[in-house]
């Protein structure tokens, strides 16, 4: 993992449905010159890794090797985003934890367990609850902070690399705030928690933590799980991005004409599994996006017309801060 170069590199790991994202930074004042973020850690799902054939690989083997990490970064609490982050955290645990609700109040919460779900998705999205608690706990625990982000933040994370924070808007942060704890003050059990547990699961994405990274001339684009719908209010040129990772996997609402024609991207990520779940990496989403003359790439191995994408452990970009950038599949 440690680079002796000048040069940013951007790792998307194959997780199969779900993102991780490694930011490898220089920095001179960090022990090995390197500062290491992690942006969500993919699922914890065991069935998400029984077939590997396409290069799938659990986050926390992925960065097994990894000396340390200075950051990670929680866009949304969905289990396909943190719940692997979690686990990588137990192995690293992160000097600083970002998210979207204020720093103290996952005290407020308690576990949920997953025995008041009635279909696969509810008990996902009551794992992510639950270790979304685990995680604030175990980065307090080690001696770490707890932050919480929204737009209109500029954060320096390494000499040269900033993060300006998109979303959500203050607004926005409140109502996830009001939604978290409406559901905890509700009975499990009863018709109106589900209903809460339901709401909440279904407005989860556009609650997402969207940053926009600077590195000398090159920008990058990374919007969490944020669908189409999401990037109201946000101003045409601050979306604008050298590369840009499509959000909610490639899905139908995942990208439209004018938020493409506002990024303007030379380089789309695409982190939608091989299967192709949930009509991740859409057609018309990857076809809009290859007519705008963005490159595509892809974090597994979906089908995907025109595409010839080979078995990879996870998708690299290395860029100077130049503007210059190579991209590779690493078997």
């Amino acid at each position: 993992m440690k680079q002796d170069t000048t040069e940013l590199r951007l790792t998307f790991i194959n997780v199969g449905y779900g993102e991780a994202i490694l930011i490898d930074a220089p920095d001179a004042a960090r022990p090995d010159g390197r500062f290491y973020a992690l942006i969500d850690g993919g699922s914890a799902a065991d069935s998400e890794f029984a077939d590997r054939t396409s290069g799938r690989i659990r986050a926390e083997e992925y960065l097994a090797p990894l000396p340390r990490l200075d950051l990670a970064v929680s866009t949304h609490i969905h289990e396909d985003h943190l719940c692997g982050l979690y686990r990588v955290c137990r192995d690293h645990p992160p000097a600083v934890l970002r998210q979207t609700l204020p720093p103290g109040f996952y005290r407020t919460l308690h576990p949920l367990g997953d025995a008041s779900a009635q279909n696969a998705s509810e008990c996902k999205f009551l794992a992510a609850l639950d270790d979304h608690i685990r995680l604030c706990a175990l980065v307090e625990q080690n001696g770490g902070s707890v932050e919480q982000n929204a737009a209109g933040d500029t954060l320096t994370l390494a000499p040269g690399l900033t993060a300006e924070v998109l979303a959500p808007t203050k607004t926005r942060a409140d109502a996830l705030l009001a939604a978290m704890r409406g559901l905890y003050a509700t009975q499990q059990g009863i018709p109106e928690f589900r209903e809460k547990l339901d709401a909440l699961d279904g407005g989860m994405n556009n609650f997402s933590l969207m940053l926009r990274l600077t590195f000398g001339s090159v920008r990058i684009l990374l919007p969490g799980d944020t669908n189409r719908a999401g990037y109201g209010g946000i101003p045409p040129e601050k979306l604008a991005a050298d590369l840009f990772k499509v959000g909610h996997h490639g899905q139908l609402d995942g990208a439209d004409a004018a938020l493409v024609n506002a990024v303007r991207p030379r380089f789309s990520v695409c982190c939608a599994s091989s299967d192709r779940r949930y009509n991740s990496a859409h057609p018309d989403t990857m076809r809009l996006l290859k007519e705008s003359g963005a490159a595509l790439y892809f974090s597994d191995c979906p089908p995907v017309d025109g595409q010839s994408i080979p078995p990879h452990r996870a998708l690299e970009f290395t860029i100077c801060a130049d503007g210059a950038a190579s991209v590779r599949y690493l078997p």
